[in-house]
């Protein structure tokens, strides 16, 4: 299962996150699944939130390549500590495209039923994203 679960997180990432393969979120994704991140403003629910704010990173950020730092999976759980690079073409979180070529660390820990992501519990570096995006001075307090 540990395996298996790994791989599911790994390819939504690589393949759907960073790939845009947005076709195969039926695949890897409960028809319930639920997002927990502290970045958005209320939680994701179901296939068409989780599609819409990925069309949305996609459409802001160009060439996103997404490296898996680390796996550790126990039972019905993956955590996955990954790094993001893309460059910020169009507006997100509000902010302009600013051309800044970024990264962003991040991890993420899914929950995994009957072989697809029930529940997601994300953690990125909002705030050195947004220092990279000059929104934020790295001397300004958070």
């Amino acid at each position: 299962m540990a395996a298996q679960s790994k791989a599911i997180a790994r390819r939504y990432l690589e393949d759907v996150f960073a790939g845009g393969e947005l076709d195969a979120i039926p695949e890897l994704f409960a028809p319930d699944y639920v997002e927990h991140d502290p970045a958005s403003e209320e939680e994701l629910r179901g296939h068409d939130a989780v599609r819409r704010d990925l069309a949305s990173y996609q459409i802001a950020l160009a060439g996103i390549e997404i490296t898996v730092e680390d796996q550790i999976a126990e039972g019905d759980r993956v955590a996955t500590r990954a790094t993001l690079r893309a460059t910020h073409v169009e507006e997100l979180f509000g902010i302009a495209p600013t051309g800044a070529r970024v990264t962003v660390t991040g991890i993420v820990i899914h929950h995994v039923v009957d072989g697809r992501l029930a529940e997601g519990w994300w953690n990125w570096d909002t705030l050195g994203l947004l220092r990279q995006f000059g929104a934020l001075s790295a001397t300004q307090p958070a």
